[in-house]
C-alpha cells in the first residue's frame, strides 16, 4: 500500500497508460536498465569510470520509455503524480516475473 492506495489499484493505472506494445516493451528494457543502474551506485565509488556506465544504464533507460510514451501518445504517469515513480518496478516485476503485488 502506498498512498492509502492498494498497489494492486496504483499498477491498474499504470498499466492504462502502457498499453501500446512499443511502450510496453520500452518500458520492460528501460525500467531494469534505471533499477540496476541505481543499485550500481556504490561500485562507482570504489571503480574508476564505473559511474559512466551506471549513468548511461540510467538514461538509455529513461529514454527508451519517453520513446514508448510517444508510440503511446500519452504522458509518462509520473508527470501528474510522482509516487508513480515507484510504481514502474512493481508493474515490470508483476509483467515480467509473475510476481504477485499485495
Amino acid at each position: 500500500m502506498m498512498g492509502g492506495k492498494p498497489w494492486d489499484e496504483w499498477i491498474e493505472e499504470y498499466s492504462h497508460a502502457h498499453e501500446h506494445p512499443v511502450n510496453k516493451l520500452m518500458h520492460s528494457i528501460g525500467i531494469p536498465m534505471i533499477a540496476i543502474s541505481l543499485l550500481l551506485i556504490p561500485v562507482c565509488f570504489f571503480v574508476t569510470g564505473f559511474w559512466r556506465i551506471s549513468l548511461g544504464l540510467f538514461v538509455m533507460g529513461w529514454i527508451l520509455q519517453f520513446i514508448g510514451h510517444y508510440f503511446e501518445g500519452k504522458p509518462p504517469e509520473f508527470f501528474k503524480d510522482y509516487r508513480f515513480l515507484f510504481v514502474g518496478l512493481r508493474w515490470w516485476s508483476k509483467k515480467v516475473l509473475g510476481v504477485k503485488s499485495s
